[in-house]
């Protein structure tokens, strides 16, 4: 039994090792927990006249794995890190946005990797994937002029807003 069969499926968010199981079979899991994530809108957004196409509310309530899921099963690398907390992979990582409910991504790299300057053409990758998927992303410049993706659920999907 594999790691992953041990744990249960967990998307690529950028911030862990590459995963460590061979790629076909990775391949298989993202596949099978991306059609489940579009099973479960279809059933749980049965008032809405494409239920595919916005987040579900179980989506909501955990935005970074179901941005991560997304851009995992669309092809995009995640970046991924060392034991040591080293940055070994160019691509994308997922984190808790500033505000609760919102994603931020960003593409990173190990240094001299030329991230930055791929991160401007790659997020916007991310950012026709996100919103073919439902979610809004808007694209930001950061400190030392880093770009990178604000994520959250599209207008109305959060339900009111609470004072």
């Amino acid at each position: 039994m594999g790691a992953e069969e041990e744990t249960g499926f967990e998307p690529a968010t950028g911030e862990g090792p590459s995963p460590p199981c061979p790629a076909a079979r990775r391949a298989a899991a993202v596949r099978t927990a991306f059609a489940g994530m579009v099973q479960i809108r279809r059933l749980a957004n049965t008032g809405h006249p494409a239920p595919e196409s916005v987040p579900a509310p179980w989506e909501l309530h955990r935005p970074v794995r179901a941005v991560a899921l997304v851009l995992e099963a669309s092809g995009l690398s995640a970046s991924a890190v060392d034991a040591s907390g080293r940055r070994t992979a160019t691509g994308y990582r997922v984190e808790a946005g500033a505000t609760p409910g919102t994603v931020r991504v960003e593409w990173l790299g190990p240094p001299g990797s030329g991230a930055a300057h791929e991160e401007d053409g790659e997020l916007a990758r991310c950012a026709a994937v996100l919103r073919e998927s439902g979610w809004t992303a808007l694209l930001y410049r950061g400190p030392r002029r880093r770009r990178f993706l604000e994520v959250e659920p599209p207008a109305g999907a959060r339900g009111p807003e609470r004072r």
